[in-house]
């Protein structure tokens, strides 16, 4: 979880390769309205969120139904969010938290992406920051940030293949 541009794409692919696990990204379970809304630069409301935040709600419970494994990137950027996607103690979240220059410079650079930049300093101003969660600075490469996740949680490959 984080902001825009923290690297929450990146560190979950490369999390869920290496433990044979599946990923998710949060951004392919918004309506077509939220992404038109990014596109456009105009902020997202928690009413906007609603589906969004229970869709993904709905793919973690059956996730956690069916006993798979997965990784899934998303902002959760409010702890009334969180809440939301904590359907049980096996959900756990990883706050790859950095500055905004930092964030700025990777949502300014990326491409292929619907995420207007210009939408950076709302997620900043609505951010809070989690008080159940394994931090880990984004700034570190995405090799050191696999290694720091690794440390703080009891990750195990899937025997699954």
């Amino acid at each position: 979880m984080g902001v825009a541009g923290a690297g929450k794409s990146t560190v979950g692919t490369l999390l869920a390769r290496e433990l044979q696990w599946i990923f998710y990204e949060g951004d392919d379970f918004h309506p077509a309205a939220n992404v038109r809304k990014m596109k456009e630069g105009i902020v997202l409301t928690d009413n906007d969120r609603k589906p969004w935040l229970a869709a993904l709600r709905k793919h973690l419970t059956v996730l956690l139904k069916n006993k798979e494994n997965a990784i899934l990137a998303c902002s959760a950027l409010k702890e009334s969010y969180r809440t939301v996607l904590s359907v049980n103690e096996e959900v756990r979240f990883v706050y790859l938290k950095g500055d905004r220059k930092l964030f700025e410079r990777r949502v300014n650079t990326r491409q292929g992406h619907f995420f207007n930049p210009l939408l950076l300093d709302s997620q900043l101003e609505i951010l809070e920051e989690p008080q159940q969660a394994v931090v880990v600075d984004s700034a570190l490469s995405p090799a050191d940030i696999l290694e720091k996740i690794k440390e703080r949680l009891s990750f195990k490959p899937s025997k699954k293949q």
